[in-house]
């Protein structure tokens, strides 16, 4: 059993209680075990403050990538997808339309800048072909929090399917996803709703998924085939991860006891801002300018006078409780940490203490930075 708290994007740290919720086995053809399914679809179209008769969800099993995948190869077709890129995750949206031959145009940033909706709305006007958009919401390569409403206004204006991965914000920060006229949007069970890694989950508009049907180039990752055998009885196409369901299931409760995406968006953010502060008192400054910072994961630039690598200021930190992400932007040495999960302010001054503890060590001073 490991004694250390995530501090990462997920997986990440969950309750007792949703990791006991694992302990029952379920067959995967029982009434009881579909209706939970069911219910499970049901409560994250509320998650995403849209209307069933407009939407609906569909759980598929995999990581996050899958649901991504499973989005891009269904719904573009024979169309054109614009991509919106500024991190590894934007970047493997890109990897999914070379392998699949989807045709697409990329408009790729820097990974601390905000990708632009004029210039968004100029390719569009140029590029008559483009049919989809799509892009990440919290890219955790960097931080950033993306401007998904701007782009939004710009794809429904010029009627293109939109597509967001919301796979790190999706119940942490609050989306109105009909209101935005999102047409898919993706996540994963082991993000900000705090389950267990095992399967992606897509929130679509009726509409936008009826156009999808027959366009998959993939027989697993078929979203219409997935919905359509779903939409039966609340039965997956092929087995289904039931104790990760089970959790999730737990997880949607403990959501909704904490006060819902709103009170638990407060945690997330506050923790992120305790954690920003604590770290600048240290010398640590961040990559993303504040403005532009998720309440998700932040990345920290190294000392200008560092003498010590990751790995080392790792199980450093891991040792006394914690474990933090190394950095994955390529242009700057970065370190992350993440503050989603079950982590709480008092997390928040440990960590701070054991970096304090192991500047001492290290003989740097925060003056110095």
């Amino acid at each position: 059993m490991n004694t250390y708290k995530l501090l990462t994007p997920g997986p990440l740290t969950t309750t007792e209680t949703v990791k006991e919720a694992m302990l029952t086995d379920h067959c995967t053809w029982d009434n009881d075990y579909k209706m939970i399914t069911q219910n499970i679809r049901k409560r994250l179209i509320d998650l995403a403050n849209a209307a069933e008769e407009n939407y609906t969800a569909v759980l598929l099993q995999g990581s996050g990538t899958y649901g991504v995948e499973s989005v891009l190869t269904s719904s573009v077709g024979d169309g054109v997808v614009l991509l919106i890129t500024n991190g590894a995750y934007g970047k493997r949206m890109v990897q999914i339309c070379d392998y699949a031959k989807i045709s697409y145009l990329e408009y790729n940033v820097g990974f601390a800048e905000l990708p632009d909706a004029d210039y968004v709305e100029q390719l569009l006007r140029s590029h008559e072909e483009i049919t989809h958009i799509a892009m990440v919401h919290c890219e955790t390569t960097s931080g950033i929090l993306n401007d998904i409403e701007s782009i939004a206004r710009v794809a429904k204006a010029h009627n293109k399917t939109f597509i967001v991965d919301a796979m790190s914000s999706f119940g942490g920060i609050e989306i109105p996803v009909e209101a935005l006229g999102i047409d898919f949007i993706i996540s994963s069970a082991n993000k900000c709703i705090q389950g267990v890694p095992g399967f992606t989950f897509i929130i679509a508009k009726r509409d936008a998924l009826a156009q999808t049907k027959g366009n998959c180039r993939s027989l697993s990752l078929d979203l219409y085939a997935q919905f359509e055998e779903m939409e039966k009885d609340g039965k997956w196409r092929f087995t289904s991860p039931t104790h990760t369901v089970l959790a999730f299931a737990k997880a949607l409760d403990e959501l909704e006891a904490e006060g819902g995406v709103k009170a638990r968006q407060k945690r997330y953010t506050e923790n992120n801002r305790t954690l920003i502060a604590n770290m600048r008192a240290l010398g640590f400054k961040t990559y993303v300018a504040e403005e532009n910072q998720s309440p998700i994961i932040t990345s920290f630039l190294y000392p200008e006078n560092q003498n010590f690598n990751f790995g080392e200021m790792y199980e450093y930190i891991k040792e006394r409780g914690y474990a933090i992400y190394p950095g994955k932007v390529t242009d700057m040495d970065t370190f992350r940490i993440g503050n989603i999960g079950e982590i709480y302010a008092e997390d928040i001054e440990k960590i701070t203490e054991i970096f304090r503890s192991f500047l001492e060590v290290k003989n740097i001073r925060g003056d110095e930075k």
